[in-house]
This record gives structure tokens, sequence and C-alpha cells, in this order.
């Protein structure tokens, strides 16, 4: 059998086993009808809300179609709409899985910890065979049709833009509810998170789903397919077939290891869950390492062993980074708990100390990320570059599962609050639900890290394909692209590009800002206009939340989406394919570095709060708690929606370069 062809079946394979997964956890019981009719609502919020996202996108989508089918023909319109199909079919099964798994999970916590953490992760698990499967399938096939990685590029951009407005829109639409449900219902009412008398506490469910499932399945497909593809590129360049074949022998191998590892995540009734999702996370890079190593020996020969160096150096990059956000943002940890200590004396130290603490996080993650880049590069040039990330990239099947996990496990905790379940439940999920928070903040640290290494592989491919483009030859010196950084021309594309990522955030932060003043206000008129809410006797209007939400998410996610995607194309054609250059890498860094702070930062000001809440420093109730409130209200805008949407709009500004390099005219 052609080697080619084992790709697609691995993708084939992923999704089969999602299938599988899907029906393993919707054969379990719901358990009784409040549970069900909870469950039912924010399954019906969630798909409303990525139904109405998807169906804005569509002008958008079909306007670029139309586009790339008159400038470049059917092949670059082709596979750009099939990367927007597999990102948005890869959204839609991940979401069904995750709403349709939270009451199952409650129901099953009532019975063990493991029935319960089985439950969950499965759900996961269908996120995250999609993204990896749909990827991998979309890629190696139309590989096989059209035989030429630079048409297929235009997959990674069509995800790309899936990407970028799934994580705004999805980060707009968590965070307005969870801002509105804290202030008013936490801090006003007294009343705990997931209380039923919080009309906003449905749409504060929905949003972990649209904003930790959705968003996140959506960044590391986009990841996975523009690595995949950069990789491709650069390895035809370099070793013909054999270099384009790899990559997708690599993904084929972290899908393996994947589903593998999944068998490994058990724990005993007062086991440790995160020990069980930390042993699936490290079989999973084990295992891909050592068929890593096979498979570098029998395509390249004696010149494999350094190509494999470079993908343990991305392998790396998942531990290290994975255990200095732990380090950063976990509560049994120091930074977040000096945090918790600086609640004592108000918001404004609470801030501060939240804040400093992003911004030291940063240090040591960027010394990983230039490090593996050093150890690739040295042991195999450009190329090494590339299998660094796909080494990192291939592993996303068991990431996204771990990640897309919390989400389950959070609501499973809401459910259990809501249908008032007792407290030997609420005490089983809770305990999931710390696991879950960890956990995605090492997830976030995984999309961060990949979106820095494969923003250096499209940069390396876009390089590539302006050194084919006739009309720049004179850029190029011994062949390749060179940029000189004294050239005013190649410095201002440099401050363009790092001014990008801040342009963006503040966007996305007002976005929130605005969003949240609508709950705010809707939660106060129904505590103040609907009697009998706070005595039980009266029910709130749950819709009209949710209608907030996704009215003020669809609407807000426009603006940066405009930004991200217009961005590159006046620049480089404008200024010309130098300045395009110094844009790459000013957002490279900028938005890399934008994203460790914002996402560490508001990691740790969310487990300083639990902390308080779990008893320390007088617990809940007290101005230590309050304050703790104000730190997590500003940092949930950090961490989901401003921190996040990074990652996209990096990639998005690689991908549409590295499509339009071969039209730049300068």
């Amino acid at each position: 059998m052609d080697l080619l062809y084992i790709a697609p079946i691995a993708g084939i394979i992923a999704l089969l086993f999602a299938g599988y997964c899907m029906s393993s956890v919707l054969s379990e019981s719901q358990g009784n009808q409040r549970m069900q009719e909870l469950s039912q609502a924010i399954f019906e919020g969630a798909m409303a809300f990525l139904n109405r996202q998807y169906r804005t996108l569509i002008p958008f989508t079909l306007i670029i179609f139309a586009v790339l089918f008159f400038i470049n023909g059917y092949k670059l319109a082709v596979s750009f709409l099939a990367g927007a199909i597999c990102s948005a079919i890869a959204g839609y099964l991940g979401m069904i899985s995750t709403t349709k798994a939270n009451a199952r999970t409650t129901e099953a916590a009532r019975h063990s910890l493991n029935k319960a953490l089985s439950v969950s992760f499965r759900a996961g698990a269908v996120m995250g065979m999609s993204v990896a499967g749909l990827a991998l399938l979309g890629v190696s096939t139309l590989y096989i049709i059209f035989r030429d990685p630079v048409v297929i590029n235009s997959f990674a951009f069509g995800a790309s833009a899936i990407a970028f407005f799934a994580r705004v829109g999805g980060g707009i639409y968590t965070k307005a509810a969870d801002v509105g449900a804290d202030l008013v219902g936490k801090v006003e009412a007294g009343i705990p998170e997931d209380d039923p008398r919080n009309p906003a506490v449905i749409a504060d469910n929905v949003g972990d789903n649209v904003g930790d499932t959705a968003g996140m399945g959506a960044d590391l497909f986009e990841s996975y397919g523009a690595t995949a593809i950069a990789a491709m590129l650069i390895g035809n360049a370099i070793f013909g077939i054999n270099g384009v074949l790899f990559p997708l022998l690599i993904g084929a191998a972290g899908i393996a290891a994947s589903i593998l590892s999944t068998f490994l995540v058990r724990t005993g009734e007062n086991g440790d869950p995160q020990k069980a999702l930390n042993r699936g996370l490290w079989s999973t890079n084990l295992l891909t390492g050592l068929m890593a190593f096979f498979l570098a020996q029998n395509i390249f020969g004696a010149q494999g062993f350094p190509i494999f160096i470079a993908i343990v150096a991305g392998l790396g990059v998942n531990v290290l980074v994975g255990m200095i956000t732990e380090y950063y943002t976990s509560h049994a940890k120091k930074p977040t708990r000096g945090i918790a200590d600086a609640s004592v004396t108000g918001a404004a130290t609470n801030v501060i100390s939240g804040i400093a603490n992003g911004l030291r996080s940063t240090g040591y993650s960027m010394l990983v990320f230039v490090t593996a880049i050093w150890i690739a590069f040295n042991q195999a040039g450009i190329y090494g570059i590339a299998m660094a990330a796909m080494g990192m990239l291939c592993t996303a099947g068991m990431v996204v599962a771990v990640d897309s996990f919390g989400p389950v496990a959070d609501n499973a905790g809401g459910i259990a609050e809501m249908a008032e379940l007792g407290e030997d439940v609420r005490k089983t999920t809770d305990k999931l639900d710390s696991v879950g928070n960890t956990t995605a903040a090492i997830a976030k640290g995984f999309a961060i890290g990949s979106a820095a290494l494969t923003a250096l592989a499209l940069f390396t491919a876009f390089g590539e394909e302006v050194a084919k483009n006739p009309k720049l030859a004179g850029l190029l010196v011994n062949g390749h692209l060179t940029i000189n950084l004294t050239e005013p021309t190649v410095m201002i594309g440099i401050f363009l590009g790092a001014t990008l990522p801040f342009i963006v955030c503040a966007f996305t932060m007002e976005a929130v800002g605005k969003a949240a003043f609508e709950m705010i206000e809707e939660v106060r008129r129904q505590f103040r206009e609907i009697p009998g809410i706070m005595d039980g006797s009266g029910r709130p209007d749950y819709a009209a939340c949710v209608d907030i939400s996704t009215r003020a998410a669809i609407r807000e996610m426009i603006l940066p989406g405009i930004f991200a995607v217009g961005s590159p194309l006046v620049v480089g054609f404008l200024m010309g394919a130098k300045s395009l250059a110094g844009f790459l890498a000013g957002a490279t860094a900028a938005g890399i570095l934008m994203a460790l702070f914002m996402s560490n930062s508001g990691g740790s000001w969310d487990n300083a709060k639990k902390y308080i809440e779990s008893g320390n420093f007088g617990g809940k109730g007290t101005p230590a708690h309050a304050a703790a409130v104000i730190g997590d209200t500003v940092g949930d805008p950090f961490k989901d929606t401003a921190g996040p949407a990074m990652n996209p709009l990096i990639k998005v500004a690689g991908t549409i370069s590295l499509i339009i390099a071969p039209i730049l005219f300068f």
C-alpha cells in the first residue's frame, strides 16, 4: 500500500473512534427529569449560538471563496472551503458531545469518581479525535487529489478564518455571561455561582462549551492543518516526496498514540483525576516519540535521527509549557497563592499582583520556545523547525480531549447545584472541576506554544514561496528571502505587526465589557422585577440572558475579524514582501507574549478566587473573597477572550501571507 494513504486512513480511524466515544457517552443515564431539563437548556443554548455564528460566517466564507476562485482558480477555492467546513464540523461534533455529556457526568458522579471521569473524558475525546481526524483527513485527501502542497495551503486559511471567529465569538459569549453571573449573583445577591436563582446561570454554562470546546477545538484544528501544510511545503523543497509524506505519517502516529492512551485515563474512588489525565498526556507523547523514531529512520535513513530530535524538541515543548503554566496558575503553587494573599488588602492589590504574575510567566515559556527552535534548526534546518511544530501538534487529539473534559465537569457541577443533588455528588463534581481548571490552563499553554511554532513554520514557508515568485528575485540572497532590519520599510512592517495584537485585544476586551454591561443590567432587572426569584417561587428568564450573550458575541466579533484578515493584505500589497515579512515577525512576537501574559494572568486570578473559596483567608463572603471575584472578573476576558484570540490571529496572518506570496509584485 502507498504510504501516502496511511494518513487519510488514520483520519478516518480517529473519526470512527470519536463515534465510538460518542455512542458510549450517549448510552449513559441522564439522571432525573430536572437534570435532563437543565442539560437540554444548555444544549439548546449552545447549538443556537453555534448555528447563528456559522450562519453569520457563510457570506464571509463565500466572498473569500469567490475571490480565490477568480484569482487562482478552483483548487485554492475548494481547499479553502474544505478547511472552513471541516473546522465547522469539528465544532459541531464537539459541542454536541460535551453538552450531551454534562447531565450524564452528574449522574455518574452519584455512583463513583472514576465513572464520572470516564464519561466526561470520553465526551472530550469526541472533540479531540474529531479535530485531529478531520485535520489530517482534510490535508492528506486534498494532497492526494491535487498533489501540490502550495494549493492546499488555503485549507489552513479556511480553518484559520473560522477559528478566529470561533475564538473571539465564543470568548465574548462566555465571558459576558460569566461576568454577569459573578458580579450580580455572587457579589450583589450573595448566592452561589451555579444557583438556579441566578438568571445568567444557563448562559454561563453554555459559555463554558462555546469557549473551551468549540473555540479551543477550532484553534488547534487550524494549528494542526497549518503546521502540516507548512511542513509539507518546506519538505517538498528540500526532500521531495519524502519531505511531504513524513509530516502526514507523524500525524497518523499521533492519532494512534492518542487513541491508545485514552484507555489509560482512569482512577480509583480516592484517586487523583489529574494524575489520570497526566498519564494519558505523558503516554501520548512517549508513544508518539517512539513511532517518530522508527518512521524517521525508515523514511530518511541516516538523516532521520536529526529530524527525530527536532520532533522530540516539539514534544518537549508540550511537557515543559504545561509544567510552567501549571506552576503560574495552580492554586497549589506559590504565585497564585500570592495573589490570594494580596486580595486581603483589596481589589487593587489583587489586580496588580495578577498582572505581575502574568508578565513574569512569559519568561520561562519563551525560553522553552526559543530553545526548541534552536535545537530543531541546528539538527535539521528549517525543516526541523516545521517538524518540531508537527511533533507538538500531532498530539492534539489527546490535548483537546483533556481540555474539553473541563467544560463537561464544570457543567456537571452546575447541574448538581441547580438540581439540588446531595453534597456527596457536588464533592465529586467539584473535584473534577478543579482538575478541569488546571487542564484548561495547560491546554491554553499548549495552544500558545503550538501557535508560536506554527507561526515560525508558516513564516519559513512564506520565505520559500517568495523565493519562487519571479517578480521578487531582487529580494533574494543565495536563493532565499533576506530581510535587512535597517531598511525603513521592514521596520515599519515590524511596528505595524506588533501593534495588531494590541488593537485586537482592545477590541475583544471592550466587546466583553459592552456585553457584560448588558448582561449585568438584565440580571439586575430580573431580580428587581420578577417576584419570588430569591425565595425560589419565581423562575428567572434564562433565555433572555442566553440571547444577550449570543447577540453580543455575533455583533462584536466582526470588527476584530476584519482587522485580522485585512491587515496582512494591506501591508503586503501596499508596502511589499519585505514589509510583510517584518509584519509577520512583529505580529508573532507580540501576539505570543500577549497570549502568555493574558492567559496566565487570567488563570491565576481564577484559581486565587477558588483558593479563597475553599476556606483560606476567611473563605466566601469576606472582603478578600470580594476582591478576588473582581480580579477573576478582570481575568475572565484576559484568559478566555483576548488572550486566546492571539493564537488564530498570528496564524491567519501567516496563512494569508503564504497565499498571496506568489502574487506580490514588489
